[in-house]
């Protein structure tokens, strides 16, 4: 005979698994400026863009959950994404290009442009001190371990007194990115995206040597720290409307 306790548990349980499974999404409106990538985030467009919300400590054990504020714009040319990263030990040493800059304070952004081959998505490694890692993983990429986008630009800019060590006035340090669509036409089903395409990516961070946090933008259900989870990843909306 089973239990009145053996029939309620599932259901009990359910709406927890269900928030677990839960993916993040965000609209991503038009800029009706042009941005200057500068590291600063200053265009009236930043202002007026929501955040894509609180990024989750998926393996946190120990240490400050230091949180990222995230953005993301669109226009006919690029993908804008815009992070602030709440830091009070910022530190890189990194330079060489395509080197493990996940190593340093570092931010990310894994995109998937074809929802519907979500494993078929493109790398973007960047530290604070503005180096940069490539990658291309998907059923048609034939290149090497590394990936060259084309017309890729970004500025940093950091609020403490050194890179090399941790300062009592570090606080926060800014990434700024912009992402010619034209790097993501072997995938999208349009460049530039057309009102109500939806792509999947992930926002990450790693947090340095000091408070080696990781955390993502949508939540990861990998037992072990890894951003490399694309079932995981956000669904974001592009919307045909400018932010304001």
């Amino acid at each position: 005979m089973t239990s009145t306790a053996g029939l309620l548990l599932p259901l009990l349980l359910a709406p927890f698994l269900c928030l677990a499974q839960q993916k993040s999404s965000y609209d991503v409106l038009r800029t009706p400026e042009p941005i200057v990538v500068d590291g600063k985030l200053d265009e009236a467009a930043w202002a007026a863009a929501a955040s894509a919300g609180d990024f989750h400590f998926n393996w946190w054990k120990s240490g400050e959950k230091e949180q990222t504020v995230a953005k993301i714009l669109w226009d006919d040319v690029n993908l804008y994404i815009g992070y602030y990263c709440r830091d009070k030990h910022i530190a890189a040493d990194v330079t060489r290009r395509h080197g493990p800059v996940s190593l340093d304070d570092c931010v990310e952004a894994f995109i998937s442009p074809n929802p519907d081959k979500v494993r078929n998505y493109y790398g973007f490694e960047m530290n604070v001190i503005g180096t940069m890692l490539n990658f291309i993983r998907g059923d048609w990429w034939r290149g090497g371990r590394f990936s060259e986008p084309v017309g890729v630009r970004l500025w940093t800019s950091h609020y403490g007194r050194s890179l090399k060590v941790d300062s009592p006035d570090d606080d926060h340090w800014i990434l700024e990115v912009s992402i010619p669509f034209t790097n993501f036409e072997k995938d999208a089903a349009h460049t530039p995206p057309r009102d109500g395409d939806r792509w999947r990516l992930n926002l990450n961070r790693s947090g340095g040597t000091t408070n080696a946090q990781y955390s993502t933008w949508s939540p990861v259900h990998s037992e072990r720290p890894s951003f490399h989870e694309p079932e995981d990843f956000g669904s974001v909306r592009f919307v045909n409307r400018a932010v304001r």
